[in-house]
């Protein structure tokens, strides 16, 4: 049986979202300016010298950050990337999980810092991210798409609207970790809370918080792949056009080209925090 009452609660969202159009459209046209400069200068960078050049710059981050292993299954990652002729697309998904990724934790490791160093802050913060990973990720894409029109901007804005929640949370829960005798001898010698927070309170989170900042990346990748939909750029439109086209062969090359990105992403950013967790053993 179906209620007697509505909650106009779609349209409601349609006349905020009206509003919002309507009176920052200066503001939109900065931020999709902006985020496009951006987007294709580091596209040109991955994409205008030789392939087999970013491979290698690739494999000595990744031998750098990890091992040789590592650099040597990096090189021949993407080589096979270059190999189904997706480097381009890959190199498109790449640029736009970076820019998604560094505005990400831009907005969300302050946040995190905020939430551990003020318990009502943390009340209010934990809700809103609780919805912002609980709404479907493609329900990000209407709105960004009604601002900022079809193609990389909308991408970029849904990407970082969905992939911050983790960023907040393991900053939050790396602060709050922090041996609070070990903080507390700060404030006995006298230290100030901002050298607390820098010299004492991240240094020690740090493993957490890498932790975190590798979710965001994974969760960004994710979504560039979904952001396809809306014209960005990348791996993600050529599985969408796969999907309608119901191309196995083409669907499959890309997502080994995605699951390359994701591999390389995830074990460098990883390593980082494996490392930072040796130095802060060493040190203590």
């Amino acid at each position: 049986m179906e209620p007697n009452f509505r909650l106009p609660l779609g349209e409601w969202v349609e006349v905020g979202l009206d509003w919002l159009i309507t009176t920052l459209d200066s503001v939109f046209v900065f931020i999709r300016a902006f985020f496009v400069g951006a987007y294709d200068g580091l596209d040109w960078l991955l994409t205008a010298p030789p392939y087999w050049v970013i491979i290698v710059v690739f494999a000595a981050i990744a031998w750098w950050a990890s091992s040789w292993k590592m650099g040597v299954g990096t090189a021949v990652g993407f080589a096979v990337i270059a190999g189904v002729n997706q480097w381009e697309n890959a190199m498109h998904s790449f640029a736009l999980v970076v820019i998604a990724t560094v505005v990400a934790l831009i907005i969300s490791i302050p946040l995190g810092i905020w939430a551990a160093s003020s318990n009502r802050a943390s009340s209010v913060i934990k809700p809103i991210l609780d919805f912002l990973q609980t709404m479907p990720a493609m329900v990000y894409l209407i709105p960004a798409l009604a601002m900022f029109r079809v193609g990389v901007v909308p991408g970029i804005i849904a990407t970082i609207i969905f992939a911050m929640a983790p960023g907040v949370r393991f900053t939050e829960l790396g602060i709050r970790g922090v041996d609070k005798e070990v903080v507390e001898a700060g404030h006995v010698f006298g230290s100030s809370p901002a050298r607390i927070l820098y010299q004492i309170q991240l240094p020690l989170a740090r493993p957490t918080i890498m932790a975190g900042v590798n979710q965001v990346i994974m969760l960004s990748l994710s979504m560039v792949v979904i952001a396809g939909m809306v014209g960005a750029p990348g791996l993600g439109g050529e599985i969408v056009l796969a999907l309608s086209r119901i191309d196995a062969g083409l669907g499959f090359e890309a997502g080994i080209a995605v699951v390359v990105l994701a591999v390389f992403l995830d074990r460098v950013t990883a390593s980082f925090g494996t490392n930072s967790t040796s130095r802060v053993g060493k040190n203590s």
